[in-house]
């Protein structure tokens, strides 16, 4: 029995499969070991310059003294009543004392690595503010070296990390070898803190963003409860961080460049996903046609 078929058409190619590009890859990202780098090599410089201001034990409590006359003729409310408050419960102050030794600078590289990796428009915005806040807190260490209130007899403040534990600072200023006792103004416990809110908040949009408000809050209450900065450290802080986001402004329209960012990505998406389904449509047209057709076949 002879037949004869028409060859069958070739199937067409499959198309690639199209990713749906991620938040991550929606704005460029800095360099990462340029900035680890710079992070790392700013730190070092910090701590260097502080143990360079340390030392002035005497202009140190000169200051703290001045400081201690301002907040009374500012009639700032006494460190001493969020101390007390604390000193009602042995664990309220373990864990006061807790969160000013290990909160502090977790906290803020968390931050930074959440931003790079997420936001990274902000993520350079951010460590520049951090960066200027932090050369600026150095220069004033530099130049007013400030005993902490625990250290201030007139105080009458209780030095909660000796006495209940746990402590970052050595018993005795002087043969500190680990830090600088007398750079208490600026309170980058407090500085740090904010501006790790204040990032959160403009680079999300969820309803709560707000609460990362609380941070710096808790922290303010710890650093001072803890007897470990006064109200003028943090309002320093505070000022110098305003100096600073408003010299280093946040890119215009960086707020949304990351949500502009995921629209592009799904528009990209929905029309490669289109253009599959169409081929994908030819395709099964394709493969009609392409059934073999028997001619003059017998029997």
């Amino acid at each position: 029995m002879d037949s004869r078929t028409e060859p069958a058409e070739a199937e067409p190619e499959p198309v690639a499969a199209t990713r749906r590009p991620s938040r991550q890859s929606t704005a460029p990202r800095p360099p990462l070991v340029r900035e680890l780098l710079l992070v790392v090599g700013l730190f070092v410089v910090y701590k260097v310059g502080r143990q360079l201001a340390d030392g002035h034990t005497a202009e140190a409590f000169r200051n703290a003294n001045r400081v201690w006359d301002w907040e009374r003729t500012l009639h700032l409310p006494g460190e001493g009543s969020v101390q007390g408050a604390l000193l009602h419960s042995d664990t309220l102050v373990h864990l006061a004392n807790t969160y000013y030794a290990t909160v502090h600078f977790p906290a803020t590289v968390a931050f930074l690595v959440w931003m790079y990796l997420r936001r990274p428009v902000h993520y350079v915005w951010a460590r520049r503010v951090l960066a200027a806040v932090t050369t600026a807190a150095l220069a004033l260490h530099l130049t007013f070296p400030l005993a902490p209130p625990r250290l201030l007899a007139a105080a009458g403040l209780v030095d909660t990390g000796q006495v209940y534990g746990p402590t970052v600072y050595g018993a005795h200023p002087a043969t500190d070898e680990m830090a600088n006792q007398f750079a208490a103004m600026p309170s980058l416990h407090f500085g740090w803190a904010l501006m790790v809110a204040i990032g959160l908040i403009a680079a999300t949009r969820s309803r709560l963003r707000w609460l990362w408000l609380l941070h710096p809050l808790l922290t303010l209450l710890v650093i001072v409860g803890t007897a470990n900065h006064y109200w003028l450290d943090a309002i320093v802080a505070t000022a110098l961080l305003g100096i600073a986001l408003a010299v280093i402004r946040l890119p215009h329209g960086a707020g949304t460049a990351e949500a502009r960012g995921l629209v592009a990505a799904d528009e990209t998406y929905d029309e490669a996903d289109g253009a599959a389904g169409n081929s994908g449509g030819a395709g099964g047209a394709g493969e009609k046609e392409s059934v073999p057709e028997l001619v003059g076949a017998r029997r």
